[in-house]
This record gives C-alpha cells, sequence and structure tokens, in this order.
C-alpha cells in the first residue's frame, strides 16, 4: 500500500475557512461549486492519486526516461496512468465551461493539483505545462487557433509546453537565437530549446509547444521576442491530426531528481524548418508567455507544499516504526516519534507544510477573484494582491520545502540516506523548485522591482494595513490564541520596517533590490503565513468554543502556535538582514573570489 495519503481534512478546512470558498461560489461563474461537490471532487482526486500515481513515483525514478528510436520512453504504467487522467477529466477542472473545462475554482484546481505533485511530482508536471499552455492560447491566440488546439488540450488528448531558454541564454531571454520566418499565415522556425519539461513523449497523441523566437526585423532585446504555436503533429482543418513537423528531441537531461520527467533538448527546423503560428502580436511574445509564466509560478509554489507533505508523511510512519532509544516516561525501547527533538522536526515539517498551504490556496482564491469579481474596482484589487504574492508564493513555499525534506531524511537518519526509503528523492526531487519558472532570486526581483517599486509599494501597504487589523484580532483573543499576538505584532512591525526602509534607500543603491530581495522575500512570506496560521487558528478555537471535540481543531491551534514560536522569529533577522544593504554582498571585488 503507498504511503502517500491526501490531506484532505485540512485542505477542505483551508479552502472554506482561510481561502474563502463561499465568497467564491457567490461568484456568477463558480454557483456550482458548493462545499459538497469539492468535497466530493477532492475525494476522488485523493483515489486516484493513491492507488494509481503514487505506486508509480518510486519505481518511475528508478527507472528514470531514455530515447529510443527518436522518441522518448517514460516510465511503465506512465501511459496508462496519463490515460486514466484524461478519461476522467482532470485536466479541464479549472478551465472554464465556455471553452469545455469543469468551470471549478482555480483554488479547487491548486487543491486537487497538489496532490498530483505529492503524490508524483515528476509525472505530474505534464498536466501542469498544458495547463499553462491552455491559458496562454486562451487569452492571446486568435479564435482559428483556440478552436483547433484548446477542445483536446483540455480533454488533455493533447499535452502542451513552454519553450523558452537555449544553451547561452539562461535566464537571459534577450539573448536568444531561434529565428521564426514568415511564411503566408504560418512561420518556419529554426533554432535550440533546453531544459523543456514533457518535450517529447508518447503519453498523448499531439504536443503543442509553445515557443519564443525572432523575426528578421524584430529589434533587439526582449522587446523582440515572438511566441508561436509548434505542433509537433501538424492539425487539419477538421481538427484530425496529420503530418509529423520537422521537430526532435535531441537528448533528454541527467538529473539530480525528478528522473521520470523528460526534461529535453529539442531542435526545430533542422530540414525545412518548423511550422508554427503566431500567438498573440508580433514582438509581444514574452508578454504572452508571462501568462503562461505567471501560472506557473504558482502552481510551483504549490509543488513546494505537496513535496513538503509527502516528506512529513514519509517522516511520520517511519517516526511510528522505527524503535530506538528509551523516551522519557517509557521502560522499554520506544518508537523515535516519542523522543522530543523527533518530534520537533516533525513539527516543523507540518507547520512548513500547512503554512504553505494556506498560502498558496489564499493566492489561488484571490486569482479567481481577480478574474471573476463582480465590479472593475474589486477585480482590480485582488488583481494587485495576486500580483504581489505570486513571487512570495513561488519562493517561500519551494524554500521551504527544502528545509522539509531535508528534515524528512534527517528523521530517518541513516536510513534516509539511503534510497530505498523514498526520503531522498523527496529531497532531490524539490531541489529544482526553486530554480525552474525563474530562480528564488528571479522571484525576489520581481517582488522588490515590478511589484514593489512600479506602485511605490501600494499593493504591500494594503497588505499592511489588512494585517496590522487581524493583530488587533489576536490581541483580543484569549488563552493560546492571545499567546500569537506578541509574537505577529513584532515580525508585522519589522516587515513595515524594512519595507519603508527599502522604499527610501532603493533609488540610492541600485543593487539593493538584488543583494536583499530573498531576505526580504522570506520575511514577508513568514508573516504573511503566520497571518493565515493565526487566523486558522482562530476559526479553530470558534470550533471548540462552539462544542467540538475534534483534535483537529486543538492540533491546528498548536501547530500554529509552534510557527509562530519557532518559524516567525526568523523575521525580526530577516529585516535586520534586509537592512544591512548591499555594501557586504558588494564588498570583494570580483577577481579576488
Amino acid at each position: 500500500m503507498s504511503d502517500y495519503y491526501a490531506p484532505i481534512k485540512d485542505m477542505q478546512f483551508v479552502i472554506d475557512e482561510i481561502a474563502s470558498l463561499g465568497s467564491i461560489s457567490r461568484l456568477p461563474a463558480f454557483e456550482d461549486a458548493t462545499p459538497d461537490l469539492v468535497e466530493a471532487v477532492l475525494e476522488q482526486a485523493g483515489v486516484l492519486a493513491n492507488e494509481v500515481f503514487s505506486p508509480l513515483n518510486q519505481p518511475g525514478d528508478e527507472h528514470g526516461t531514455r530515447i529510443e528510436n527518436g522518441a522518448v520512453v517514460s516510465p511503465p504504467g506512465y501511459a496508462e496512468a496519463y490515460r486514466q487522467f484524461v478519461d476522467n477529466g482532470w485536466q479541464g477542472i479549472g478551465k472554464s465551461s465556455a471553452i469545455d473545462g469543469q468551470g471549478l475554482p482555480f483554488l479547487v484546481h491548486s487543491a486537487v493539483a497538489e496532490m498530483w505533485y505529492a503524490s508524483n511530482m515528476a509525472f505530474a508536471l505534464c498536466p501542469l505545462l498544458t495547463s499553462g499552455a491552455i491559458e496562454a492560447i486562451e487569452m492571446h491566440a486568435d479564435p482559428g487557433l483556440q478552436a483547433l488546439y484548446l477542445p483536446k488540450m483540455i480533454s488533455g488528448e493533447w499535452t502542451g509546453t513552454m519553450n523558452l531558454t537555449e544553451p547561452q541564454a539562461g535566464t537571459d531571454l534577450a539573448a536568444i537565437r531561434t529565428r521564426a520566418e514568415r511564411e503566408g499565415d504560418s512561420y518556419l522556425i529554426y533554432g535550440q530549446k533546453i531544459y523543456i519539461t514533457w518535450g517529447e513523449h508518447e503519453m498523448s497523441d499531439n504536443i503543442v509547444h509553445l515557443v519564443l523566437a525572432r523575426l528578421p526585423d524584430a529589434p533587439a532585446g526582449v522587446k523582440g521576442i515572438s511566441l508561436f504555436l509548434v505542433p509537433k503533429y501538424l492539425v487539419n482543418e477538421d481538427g484530425s491530426k496529420g503530418e509529423r513537423n520537422d521537430l526532435k528531441v535531441v537528448s533528454v537531461e541527467s538529473k539530480m531528481g525528478i528522473h521520470s520527467s523528460p526534461t529535453c533538448v529539442m531542435s526545430y527546423g533542422d530540414n525545412e524548418g518548423a511550422i508554427g503560428y503566431l500567438v498573440g502580436e508580433e514582438h509581444h511574445g514574452l508578454a504572452c508567455m508571462f501568462t503562461m509564466m505567471n501560472n506557473a509560478r504558482l502552481e510551483v509554489g504549490m509543488q513546494g507544499v505537496a513535496i513538503s507533505e509527502r516528506a512529513y508523511q514519509r517522516a511520520v510512519l517511519f517516526a511510528r516504526e522505527r524503535v530506538q532509544g528509551v523516551a522519557r516516561g517509557h521502560t522499554q525501547r520506544s518508537a523515535i516519534i516519542h523522543h522530543p527533538d523527533v518530534r520537533r522536526m516533525l513539527m516543523q515539517m507540518r507547520a512548513i507544510s500547512q503554512a504553505g498551504r494556506a498560502l498558496a490556496y489564499y493566492a489561488s482564491a484571490q486569482t479567481d477573484l481577480a478574474h471573476h469579481a463582480e465590479s472593475a474596482e474589486d477585480k482590480a484589487s485582488h488583481q494587485r494582491r495576486v500580483d504581489l504574492i505570486i513571487p512570495i508564493v513561488k519562493g517561500w513555499c519551494t524554500e521551504m520545502a527544502q528545509e522539509a525534506t531535508s528534515l524528512g531524511v534527517q528523521v530517518h537518519g541513516g536510513m534516509g540516506f539511503v534510497e530505498e526509503t523514498g526520503a531522498a528523492q523527496y529531497m532531490r526531487d524539490a531541489r529544482i523548485l526553486t530554480i525552474y519558472e525563474g530562480t528564488t532570486g528571479i522571484q525576489a526581483l520581481d517582488l522588490m522591482g515590478r511589484k514593489m517599486l512600479r506602485d511605490k509599494g501600494q499593493a504591500m501597504a494594503e497588505l499592511i494595513e489588512e494585517l496590522k487589523v487581524f493583530g488587533r484580532q489576536l490581541d483580543d483573543a484569549k488563552g493560546n490564541i492571545g499567546a500569537l499576538a506578541a509574537r505577529f505584532t513584532a515580525a508585522l512591525a519589522a516587515l513595515e520596517d524594512a519595507t519603508n526602509w527599502y522604499l527610501q534607500n532603493v533609488t540610492d543603491d541600485p543593487d539593493l533590490g538584488s543583494a536583499v530581495g530573498v531576505d526580504y522575500l522570506m520575511l514577508a512570506g513568514n508573516v504573511a503565513c503566520a497571518w493565515l496560521m493565526g487566523k486558522s487558528a482562530m476559526v479553530a478555537q470558534a470550533h471548540i468554543d462552539n462544542g467540538s471535540s475534534d483534535h483537529f481543531y486543538s492540533d491546528k491551534i498548536n501547530t500554529a502556535l509552534f510557527f509562530a514560536e519557532h518559524i516567525l522569529p526568523r523575521s525580526e533577522a530577516q529585516a535586520l538582514m534586509v537592512k544591512a544593504g548591499s555594501a557586504s554582498v558588494m564588498a570583494i571585488e570580483v577577481d579576488k573570489f
């Protein structure tokens, strides 16, 4: 039996009480998203995650992928698992019914996706990329392309990818060399792309690549990049699959983790040219691709939550079974879960997972409200919050996943260093999360630059004011909940102080945002998570006050207290690190390293 089980009760709690499903289901777009329906969806997703995806996780990691006869061979069972995913309509769960999706909120999609990532992250990367490609095509492609490609992508019959970088470019997309040449109503694409997740496989009938390339008359820099839809197989006017396009997989990378997800080097136009179709306007492709990338960044943050949760569950199971030493109060050798240091590590993993879940689900709910709120003013307000919070979700949840998965290995002791237990796989798989879809440093630059300086700190000031209101509610709380107030107030003051200091000093120090951005991002993430954990504790206390004896609620309070006492205090140190500025970061000359 798989060790993975979906923490559905906590998921449902966060969806209902923290992300406020009720406010979303009142919107005309989501009237059918009742609590009973959402609960049923989560239960069914849990069955697929537990019974189909999870059993393939460790064998897939051991098997990996390889190229045979110009095609990628996936691990045994993956194609069959993907077929079950498609047959049950999971790809379209968070897509609008107007384009043949299930019409459920993105919030529900996020919860379901957490189960996919936790049960088998490498496998789940395939539908993740497809989801982002669907969004980019839906928002930017012309109606003809949408009609031809979206139905089969939303059904999952066809998958999607994003092709950004190249060997010489890395994160610097201004350096890409892939070129496009106009030919009638289409374009011919020539070039090579690297790090293309699920760029080639046998699980779907077609693969729709979204490719960044330059036209001959393109201006220099990122403003000269265009986006093209380049299918593996050309599509006939009736929607049927046509001839093979001029593209191929060159190799698959040998990686530290996610071994069963093929990370491909793709070559376009080795012969007559790969036929592609413009998405959006010429020379405006990066803006179109960012639609896909923002979706992916939020999803990668969700992966950080998922892998932390799975590492925690595996560690708990091991700690219950592993007998070593005599714990205080015991007369015989005890399971290690009775030892305080092991309990500390498990609580840290638990707090990281639950705080990350609250943060990611909150961001997903804000995304729903930004798209579907009834007034333009409300939409704009929620969009400001989404723009602000996405780099924090991506950065905080993935960085903390490094901590959680490392602790998972530590709980296992020497057995954690042995691949047989599975704990090491979670740590290896998690390592990519801080890197792809923009490193933590890139997220910090986005936060400190685009999101903070663009509006002179308005969005962050709005968040801080909302947190101050909550802090006053904590001040009025009694018992254990009231114990959170002082720590939260101190951390929030540190965030406000660091924010004001940064905005006052950034114009005089061009290196400041990049030098202190990661520290600021983690500070903001800690405080935002403490806010949501505190809200969780207050809701849980209300259930207890109303007569509930369910230990779930007292456990929520205790986990929030642990977060406030053992993780939140980092905030004050992080504020000091931000205010230290860039001087010592940049002090040593480059040639002296």
